[in-house]
């Protein structure tokens, strides 16, 4: 009775448990450098879209694709990172 109740809990805790991994060095490193990258294209946008010369709607045009643009590389580069977390 003793060794079943024993195993039974062993086994319990294990399918409990729960297991967290970390970012290397190298992927902490990477992911700096992406979002170094992120933020000086970001920068660039704002300064494109301020010395816009266009019509309104051309630079609104402009400011929607950039703004598209960020997002997407944001989520990109945030889904690789927790995939480096996850790995």
């Amino acid at each position: 009775m003793k060794i079943t109740t024993l195993i039974v809990l062993f086994a319990s805790s294990l399918f409990f448990s729960h297991a967290f991994a970390t970012e290397t060095l190298s992927e902490k490193a990477g992911a700096t450098k992406v979002e170094m990258n992120r933020d000086a294209n970001k920068s660039m946008n704002r300064v494109d879209e301020a010395t816009c010369t266009g019509t309104d709607t051309e630079c609104a045009k402009q400011k929607a694709q950039n703004r598209g643009e960020e997002a997407k590389d944001y989520v990109k580069d945030k889904s690789s990172e927790i995939k480096n977390k996850v790995d």
